[in-house]
């Protein structure tokens, strides 16, 4: 699973100890080989094949992301990740040194030395530090579809990860870690990313609800002494706002008290009945998505390019807006648009609702349904269809599921074309179920005209776009009136003035 929008943008972050072995292992490796050019004192040569191989490997563990593991939590997994980089290394040493010139004095068996010896020094390195590292016991965790966030980067937590992905290697239950340590901020453990502090922990909850992602659990990897008595106080008081469980792995373990937090409690995921009589041109359609979303991958091909560049000089990076969706037989899939609005939070946490306003290049983008381009991989991958009923969130999945989950979810729809966002949740429903009721091929070529249609005219796109507006004007009043009466109760507990107190709370509003 992706981490939401405002926290996607990782720290660079590099192993003192990668760096210098990487400058200094071409230089040995040369002596150990006996290179010609070493021993004949050709330092220009010796210059060129160390200089060019050091930054060939510098590459490669960027781009095999190995400063995204903490070190003290090393594993065979990580020595495979090492494996590769070096590999690729190696080969773009050959492939351009080699091939584009002689190197006169340096063997071709160099960089087979070379890889070897990058490779051993990078994994004893990390063996040494792990064995130095302070040992941590193990843990237990009982089998659900909930999603957890964990408190604390440790080998515990690490370890918890990759149980859990032992266990159910297609689910991702652990979504996020933070640590009170702001260093771990931007890297990974066991795959999972740090995203912040257990302060952050509100915000962090409230920006993956925006993307669709309920999270049911908060998991201290450790004991009550592992974050500060105020993080964990504001981690306490989060969970019981939000109706999360908290719990303790040592305790889950039973190495210790069991704890005093009940479980959280877990939606039960929808069940769709699959016993909804399907026409038979529902059943062969899957070939017709391919064939078009493949076609038109190739055809719009020049208007991605283009719309990757507004998003990207409008709103910077990510250019991709992802969210969890409920879709064929009940499965959740990773829906895709362009962004057109700024990330919910700021790099401190702090909710940003009143500017999340789209810009002209968004509301271009919303209004030509150009945002929605992204979605022909869903299509390609099979998660969604061209045609049929929109992808919803689970809260917003109507009380009878069977009909519209029998199919899977499409770009455009018979609702789409009468209104979308502009119609009520009943009428809404009441297109989907026609839809699936009577699918045809003649009936999918007169929702894409219809579409298009809607499309040249641009009038929904802009209806639409000012339904949005008012959401977000909604939710800014909500959160302002929390303010303020926040702030009125903190003025009753102490000895501001009202008139204090009602200036602060002007301005937060």
């Amino acid at each position: 699973m992706h981490v939401p929008t405002s926290r996607s943008n990782k720290k660079i972050y590099m192993s003192i100890w990668d760096v210098f072995w990487a400058l200094a292992s071409p230089p040995i490796a040369l002596y150990i080989g006996g290179a010609l050019a070493f021993t004949q004192q050709n330092w220009t040569m010796v210059s060129i094949y160390c200089a060019l191989s050091s930054a060939f490997a510098i590459t490669a563990f960027l781009a095999f992301r190995l400063q995204d593991t903490a070190t003290q939590n090393f594993s065979a997994h990580e020595a495979l990740d090492i494996a590769e980089a070096v590999l690729f290394a190696e080969l773009l040493t050959c492939g351009f040194l080699f091939t584009l010139t002689r190197l006169d004095g340096i063997p071709r068996s160099m960089p087979l030395y070379h890889g070897l010896l990058l490779a051993a020094g990078l994994i004893l390195a990390r063996i040494t530090i792990r064995a130095g590292a302070p040992g941590e016991s193990g843990i237990d965790y009982q089998s659900s579809s909930e999603r957890v966030i964990l408190i604390g980067a440790n080998r515990l937590a690490s370890s918890f990860i990759r149980l859990l992905g032992a266990y159910a290697p297609n689910r991702q239950s652990v979504v996020a870690v933070l640590d009170e340590k702001s260093l771990m901020i931007g890297r990974a453990l066991g795959g999972v990313q740090v995203l912040g502090t257990p302060q952050e922990l509100d915000a962090i909850v409230g920006e993956f609800a925006v993307h669709g992602v309920k999270i049911n659990r908060v998991i201290i990897a450790g004991e009550s002494d592992l974050i500060s008595s105020a993080a964990l106080h504001d981690v306490e008081r989060v969970c019981k706002k939000r109706h999360m469980g908290l719990a303790f792995l040592p305790r889950m373990l039973g190495l210790t008290e069991q704890s005093a937090f009940k479980p959280a409690f877990v939606d039960a995921p929808l069940q769709p009945q699959v016993d909804v009589e399907l026409s038979a041109y529902l059943r062969f359609k899957r070939f017709i998505d391919v064939a078009a979303s493949l076609a038109l991958l190739v055809l719009l091909l020049p208007i991605f390019a283009i719309a990757t560049v507004l998003v990207l000089f409008d709103l910077g990076s990510p250019v991709l807006f992802w969210q969890e969706r409920t879709g064929w037989k009940g499965r959740p899939f990773l829906i895709y648009k362009y962004r057109t609005l700024r990330a919910p939070f700021d790099d401190d946490g702090t909710p940003a609702i009143g500017d999340r306003q789209p810009s002209a290049i968004g509301r271009f983008l919303r209004a030509t349904r150009i945002d929605e381009l992204p979605q022909l991989i869903n299509v390609l991958l099979g998660d969604m269809s061209l045609i049929g009923p929109r992808p919803l969130l689970p809260e917003d999945q109507p009380s009878n599921t069977s009909l519209r989950l029998s199919v899977r979810p499409g770009i455009t729809g018979w609702a789409q074309v009468h209104g979308a966002k502009l119609v009520s949740k009943e009428e809404k429903e009441g297109f989907d179920e026609h839809y699936v009721r009577n699918a045809s091929l003649w009936f999918d070529i007169k929702i894409v005209l219809m579409t298009l249609r809607m499309m040249g005219k641009n009038y929904l796109g802009s209806a639409e776009a000012s339904a949005d507006l008012q959401q977000v004007q909604a939710k800014r009043d909500n959160l302002a009136m929390t303010n303020v009466e926040a702030l009125a109760q903190v003025s009753r507990q102490t000895s501001v003035t009202p008139a204090v107190s009602s200036e602060i709370a002007k301005r937060s509003a």
